[in-house]
């Protein structure tokens, strides 16, 4: 194959459906050592044509998103995640968001990460990465991107993330507002929330629980309070940042530390 000038590889690239090089793919395609790809892409850098998320890994950026200077995160995030070899998932307010359940839009994207991920700004996109080591257990669902799919955890894992997350939910309103909104979603039941409730603090499963129980019309919630009942003997706080004390809901065995104000 010719070798491709720089000035016009990004639209090469995407005029043959091509999203993302690796730095020896760039190489090739310019026909110049590899070492010298980043001097030969800095101009078209520069004018929001290419970006390096991560070393050695290049997406070309549509003209759409060149003023933002990539693409947004969720069209990236399969191939960095392959080309970095963590396993992930989209995860708390940000898989709300794309199930359709956050009230306002994330300031940033989330993700669970099964090893050390720095967090990072690309674009317009500010990735938080999260360690957890039990990531294979959480259920996911395949979200349609232009280039493929990314990885983003199920309704009902979601909400226990943020139940079980408060900071990472922005807030013990925030959250409450948005385990309302996905316990209203059609894809959520309550059978795929209890087969989940033993990989989860029992925490979690209380908060949920008494936030779908005290702010929405949901029966069936039976056996998710026996499970939060019977969990461990000793109340958990509704408020992780706060005190144990107040009153026990003994149904939820849960502190009902604070006052809870969700903006449904």
């Amino acid at each position: 194959m010719e070798a491709v000038r720089a000035p016009e590889a990004a639209d090469w690239a995407l005029a043959h459906g091509i999203d993302a090089l690796t730095s020896g793919d760039v190489a090739r395609l310019l026909d110049v050592p590899e070492t010298q790809v980043r001097q030969r892409l800095n101009p078209a850098v520069r004018r929001g044509q290419w970006v390096m998320p991560t070393r050695g890994l290049w997406f070309a950026v549509p003209p759409e998103f060149r003023t933002w200077g990539a693409p947004p995160g969720i069209e990236i995030i399969n191939t960095m995640m392959r080309h970095v070899g963590a396993r992930y998932y989209v995860g708390w307010l940000s898989a709300a968001a794309i199930h359709g359940a956050a009230h306002q839009a994330p300031q940033v994207f989330q993700i669970a990460v099964d090893r050390l991920v720095r967090d990072r700004i690309v674009g317009r996109t500010r990735f938080s990465f999260a360690q957890r080591s039990d990531i294979a257990s959480v259920p996911t669902v395949s979200h349609a991107t232009r280039s493929g799919t990314a990885l983003v955890s199920s309704v009902a894992a979601t909400m226990l993330d943020v139940a079980s997350d408060i900071d990472r939910a922005g807030g013990l309103d925030n959250a409450a507002t948005v385990i309302c909104e996905l316990g209203e979603l059609d894809a959520f039941t309550m059978s795929d929330l209890i087969a989940l409730a033993p990989s989860f603090p029992a925490s979690a499963i209380r908060r949920a629980g008494w936030m779908l129980a005290t702010f929405t019309d949901h029966d069936g919630l039976d056996d998710l309070q026996s499970f939060a009942h019977n969990a461990t003997p000793t109340p958990s706080r509704l408020d992780p940042a706060g005190i144990a004390a107040g009153t026990v809901d003994h149904d939820w065995m849960l502190y009902l530390n604070r006052d809870v104000e969700p903006d449904l």
